[in-house]
């Protein structure tokens, strides 16, 4: 589901990994569909390997969309733009574990930020997940 969902650092908006050189990747907006190269000195995360720190854990960040997907019955999440208490009580509704001493309302911001955006292009697709948990439970 987030296989190839870039966040880098210094630009904004989500990006997906086109194609792969030597010294650099190929990515394109997802706001704006422009192609730009991104080279190995550039701070980039994968989506799919960031997780939100919780006093039991670490959790996956498409566990965290899958239950605001599951709130929303597949619509929009609050905006990001929110104020910082409105946000703070949402994501509690959404990870009522999550660690509030490491976790930022800068990061609230972006897992809200990155979930309307993926929302709105189409790109959360929960089948995946629902099958893997099928497996772990057999």
């Amino acid at each position: 589901m987030l296989k190839g969902i870039l966040a880098i650092s210094g630009h904004s908006g989500l990006f997906k990994m086109v194609a792969e050189s030597k010294n650099n990747i190929i990515v394109e907006s997802l706001d704006t569909g422009k192609r730009m190269p991104v080279y190995s000195t550039a701070k980039v995360s994968a989506l799919e390997d960031i997780a939100i720190y919780t006093y039991e854990g670490d959790v996956p960040l498409k566990d965290i969309f899958k239950t605001i997907s599951e709130k929303e019955d597949g619509g929009a999440a609050i905006s990001a733009k929110a104020s910082g208490s409105e946000l703070k009580a949402y994501f509690e509704t959404v990870l009522p574990e999550y660690d509030k001493e490491r976790v930022y309302v800068s990061d609230i911001k972006k897992v809200f930020l990155w979930y309307n955006t993926l929302q709105e292009k189409e790109l959360l697709d929960f089948t995946e997940t629902e099958e893997e948990e099928k497996d772990t439970k057999e």
